[in-house]
């Protein structure tokens, strides 16, 4: 069980295994159905479109200990700041 008041956290995606990298931003491209205009683009090519928006900072992987669940945000997207002890 998650704890209460918990926040978003971004996670590195160089922190995961490429394999688990894969995974996530296969979910993500195939659970966002995101339109890439007139072209029609495979799912590999969808993928690795996102992980270049990785690589190159303007995305990032975050994790919501309240839902569990993952997703991938523009870089310019403000998390909710964390609490400092």
């Amino acid at each position: 069980m998650a704890e209460e008041g918990a926040r978003a956290v971004a996670v590195p995606y160089t922190d995961l295994a490429p394999e688990l990298l894969h995974a996530v931003v296969e979910s993500y491209v195939l659970r966002e159905g995101t339109d890439y205009g007139e072209r029609e683009f495979s799912l590999a090519e969808k993928v690795a479109h996102v992980i270049g928006l990785l690589a190159r900072g303007e995305a990032q992987i975050v994790f919501d200990p309240e839902t569990e669940s993952v997703s991938i945000v523009g870089a310019r997207e403000h998390l909710p700041s964390q609490p400092t002890a």
